[in-house]
C-alpha cells in the first residue's frame, strides 16, 4: 500500500461490526420495547437462535483491552453475578419460540475462563435443554492460556464446547509484558495436544499493533502458529481508543507502531499466512481451505454478526445475556447496562436490564445489508442484493448515500472497481473496505464520534 494512501485513507471510521455502530444506541429504548422485539423475533429472519454470554472478569487488566472487562478480586460478587446471569437467562428463553434452533452460543469477556468449568457447563445446559440445535452447532468460548491446566482443558470439551480460541494476541513475552498480557501456563503445543485428541476446533487469536512489535517480531509468531496448523487465526488489529479504556494510555508510554509499520506487518502476515495454504476472510480472519466460511466467501454469502463471521447456515439472531450484551435481532439492538451492581439489581427485581437500544426503519436496514456485504464479501452485485431483499436496485441506491464522485475517487486511487451493475473492493486494497463502506452510510455525517483509524 502506498505511503500517501495510507496518511488519506487512515482516518476514524467505524468498524461496522453492526449497522448502525453502537453509538448510535439510545436510552429512550426500554425494557418493555426489548420485551416487544424479542416476541416479534420469532416470526422474522434469520430464524435460527445464537446466544452471546459475556463474562467480565480477569485475573489480570491487560492494557490494549477494549471490552467491558473487570479485576476479578471479589468473589462474592462474581457469585451474584452469575445467578443473576442464569435468572436473565430463565427470563427470556420462554419468550422464544422453542421451534426455533440453536445455531451458536459464544462465550466472551473479559476472560470467559475465569470461571470453574462446571459453572459454563450449566449454563449450556440451561439453553442447550430448552432447545434442538441446528447440524453442528458452534459452542465456542475465548480461552486465556495463561491460567488453565489439563484438566480445565479437558472440562471444556466435556461441558460441550466444539471450537476454542485460545487470546496468544503475540509469543513475545516482552510484547507480553509491555501489554500486561500473561503468557501461556502450559506450552501451546500441548494444549493442542490434548484438544485435537478430542476432535475439538481451534482458533488463535493474535494483536498487531502493539507496542514492541516489529515485522520480524510479529513473522517468528505467526510461523510458530503455522507449525501448530489451527483451524482459523485472527489477527486484530489494536484499535488505539483509550477515551473508552484510560489503561490504553499505558501503551503510549512504550510507544505504539506507526500506521505505515501495522501496514507491513499485516501485508507480511497475510503473505506468510497465505504462502502457508490460509485463505483469507473479511479483514482479519485466515482459514483453511475446507472451512465453510471460505466456501462461503467464495459464493459470495459470507455473513457475520457480533460472534464474528459465520455462514447463512449458522447465523442466528443473537440474544445476549450479561453485562454490556448486545442482542442482535431482525429490527432492533439491545444493549444490557454495563454497571455490574445496576445489571445485578435489576435482573433480581425481573426486569430485563436494557440500558439502551435501537430500532432500524426500513432504510437503515437496506444500508446495514449493503454495508454487511461489502464487509463479508468485498464485492455487491445491486441485482442479485435487491433480488435477495425482494426490493428494486434504485430502492437500495436510494437508500444509501450512494455518492458517484466518491465511489470515482476510490477507483482512481486504486481501492475499487465498478460499475452500475457491481462494486468490488480491488484485493491489496482491502484494508481500506471500512472507508468504502463508510461512503454509503448516510448516519455518519449526522453524529460526532470517535473511532479508531482503519489501519
Amino acid at each position: 500500500m502506498k505511503q500517501e494512501l495510507l496518511n488519506k485513507y487512515s482516518i476514524p471510521v467505524p468498524r461496522y461490526t453492526s449497522y448502525p455502530p453502537a453509538n448510535f444506541f439510545n436510552e429512550s429504548f426500554t425494557a418493555e420495547q426489548f420485551r416487544q422485539v424479542v416476541l416479534e423475533s420469532n416470526k422474522q429472519n434469520p430464524q435460527h437462535i445464537s446466544v452471546y454470554i459475556h463474562i467480565p472478569f480477569c485475573y489480570q487488566m491487560c492494557f490494549y483491552c477494549g471490552c467491558n472487562s473487570q479485576l476479578l478480586k471479589d468473589n462474592d460478587i462474581v457469585l451474584k453475578y452469575i445467578d443473576a446471569l442464569k435468572k436473565e437467562i430463565r427470563q427470556l428463553l420462554p419468550l422464544l419460540d422453542h421451534n426455533r434452533k440453536i445455531s451458536q452460543i459464544h462465550y466472551g469477556g473479559g476472560t470467559p475462563t475465569s470461571q470453574p468449568v462446571s459453572v459454563l457447563k450449566e449454563l449450556n445446559q440451561m439453553i442447550l435443554s430448552e432447545f434442538d440445535c441446528i447440524e453442528y452447532p458452534e459452542i465456542a468460548i475465548e480461552c486465556h492460556p495463561g491460567y488453565a491446566d489439563e484438566s480445565y482443558w479437558n472440562d471444556l470439551v466435556d461441558a460441550g464446547f466444539n471450537r476454542i480460541s485460545l487470546g496468544i494476541q503475540d509469543f513475545n513475552e516482552d510484547v507480553l509484558k509491555a501489554s500486561n498480557r500473561k503468557a501461556s501456563r502450559m506450552p501451546v503445543e500441548k494444549i493442542f495436544e490434548i484438544l485435537r485428541a478430542r476432535g475439538i476446533s481451534l482458533n488463535m487469536d493474535f494483536i498487531y499493533g502493539l507496542p514492541m512489535q516489529t515485522v520480524e517480531s510479529f513473522s517468528d509468531t505467526i510461523n510458530k502458529a503455522i507449525v501448530l496448523r489451527p483451524d482459523r487465526i485472527v489477527t486484530f488489529s489494536y484499535a488505539h481508543v483509550p477515551w473508552v479504556n484510560e489503561l490504553q494510555k499505558n501503551l503510549e508510554k512504550t510507544g505504539l507502531p506507526s500506521v505505515e509499520l501495522k501496514s507491513k506487518i499485516y501485508q507480511t502476515t497475510k503473505d506468510l499466512l497465505t504462502d502457508a495454504g490460509y485463505k483469507t476472510i473479511g479483514l482479519d480472519h485466515f482459514v483453511l481451505p475446507n472451512d465453510e466460511l471460505y466456501e462461503a466467501q467464495q459464493s459470495n454469502t459470507l455473513h457475520r454478526n457480533f460472534q464474528g463471521y459465520c455462514t447463512r447456515r449458522t447465523t442466528g439472531q443473537v440474544y445476549a445475556f450479561g453485562i454490556t450484551g448486545i442482542s442482535q435481532l431482525a429490527t432492533a439492538y439491545a444493549q444490557n447496562t454495563k454497571d455490574l451492581n445496576t445489571y445485578i439489581k435489576q435482573v433480581n427485581e425481573g426486569k430485563f436490564p436494557i440500558a439502551k437500544g435501537y430500532i432500524l426503519n426500513e432504510e437503515e436496514q437496506i444500508i446495514r445489508e449493503v454495508i454487511s456485504q461489502l464487509m463479508c464479501n468485498y464485492t455487491i452485485n445491486w441485482q442479485n442484493l435487491a433480488d435477495d431483499m425482494e426490493i428494486s436496485v434504485d430502492k437500495i441506491k436510494s437508500a444509501i448515500n450512494y455518492n458517484e464522485t466518491a465511489l470515482k475517487e476510490f477507483a482512481t486511487d486504486g481501492i475499487i472497481t465498478y460499475n452500475d451493475e457491481t462494486i468490488s473492493i480491488l484485493p491489496d486494497a482491502r484494508p481500506f473496505v471500512r472507508n468504502v463502506a463508510a461512503s454509503f452510510d448516510k448516519l455518519l455525517s449526522t453524529k460526532e464520534n470517535r473511532y479508531s483509524k482503519s489501519i
